[in-house]
């Protein structure tokens, strides 16, 4: 009977105390890097892919990371979420093409003195386009995971058509500044100074995005709306606001990632968002749906996995991505790091 007793108390405590961290899946990525090494048998060759992926990543990251708090908190599948990052891309077009004096300097200030106002003006408009969204479009279809797909999906159509009539059909040349080209010379190994800049705001975004997760009032409501919103709004917390708080967030990133990943391909094109959210879309079912720190590393892999494939068997690039989330899903069917139970 003690012994039972004891085997009871000693449950209870282990379920009433913090869950146990799990680092396994943050170990895939450096494991992934090792895996490679001895297949691309060239260390400057991979030094140069490793971080060319992780960039890769990262931006990506700052895209889907806010759709994915969207998801776990709200129970919205927002495929019009490909029309934030067109959106921030072309807004932040019009700010730096007017600059270009700026832009062509060689000087690392003036050209960051043109780069960050079009990352704000993005970001702002972005999210202001994502709230008058969710109050029209995603605010009658809530649990109503069908609609949502073909309403976003309408969404997304329609605010391509209206890229079109506002910009053009063409595609719009988006020259880096001149400080962002070229790369930082190692010996053999060359890194190009725009994938460090890309690791260096990816990096930063995540860690205020933990930050404000895990140490303000507001994160405490979110993380507490993702597990379980019916009990935080028992408890008298209006969870709607924060709902519309989220989804203004999550379309500002994708503003931010817009504007990056417009400087990453040199181009911008109306179908620009809907291209990349197949890899959102793969990152965020990867990471564990709801889940930063899931989407943080499964952009990571993604990321990685791409530029691997890419130079060993460019072939088989299109498809490898499908492959890593097949094989993590046959892990872990929830994801990395599941937080949302739908």
């Amino acid at each position: 009977m003690a012994s039972m007793a004891d085997t009871a108390k000693n449950e209870d405590g282990a379920a009433l105390g913090r869950p146990k961290a799990d680092f396994l899946p943050a170990l895939l990525v450096p494991a992934l890097a090792l895996v490679a090494l001895p297949l691309v048998f060239d260390l400057p060759a991979w030094i140069t892919l490793t971080v060319a992926g992780l960039a890769m990543g990262l931006m990506i990251f700052i895209m889907a990371s806010g759709l994915t708090l969207v998801f776990g908190l709200m129970d919205v599948l927002n495929f019009g979420h490909g029309a934030f990052i067109s959106l921030g891309a072309f807004v932040g077009t019009v700010i730096l093409l007017p600059l270009s004096g700026w832009t062509t300097a060689d000087s690392f200030w003036l050209n960051m003195a043109a780069v960050v106002p079009a990352i704000l003006v993005a970001m702002a408009v972005s999210g202001a386009v994502g709230y008058a969204f969710e109050r029209v479009i995603i605010t009658p279809v809530y649990g109503q995971h069908l609609k949502q797909i073909l309403i976003t999906m309408g969404g997304l159509i329609v605010a391509e058509q209206l890229i079109h009539v506002i910009w053009g059909p063409d595609q719009i040349p988006l020259t880096r500044p001149t400080t962002f080209r070229g790369a930082f010379i190692f010996g053999d190994v060359a890194i190009e100074k725009f994938r460090l800049i890309a690791v260096a705001i990816g990096l930063l975004v995540f860690v205020a995005m933990y930050m404000v997760l895990n140490r303000t009032r507001v994160g405490l409501l979110i993380r507490a709306g993702v597990e379980n919103g019916e009990m935080v709004e028992a408890l008298g917390y209006r969870i709607r606001r924060l709902f519309v708080g989220v989804f203004v967030a999550g379309s500002a990133l994708a503003g931010l990632g817009g504007v990056m990943w417009a400087l990453y391909q040199e181009t911008v094109t109306a179908a620009m968002g809907m291209q990349v959210m197949v890899l959102i879309f793969i990152v965020i079912i990867i990471g564990g749906l709801g889940s930063v720190g899931g989407c943080f590393i499964g952009a990571m892999l993604v990321g990685l996995v791409a530029n691997y494939t890419g130079f060993l068997a460019p072939k088989l690039a299109l498809g490898s991505n499908i492959l890593l989330m097949v094989l993590i899903l046959l892990w872990r069917p929830q994801g990395l790091y599941p937080v949302a139970r739908r």
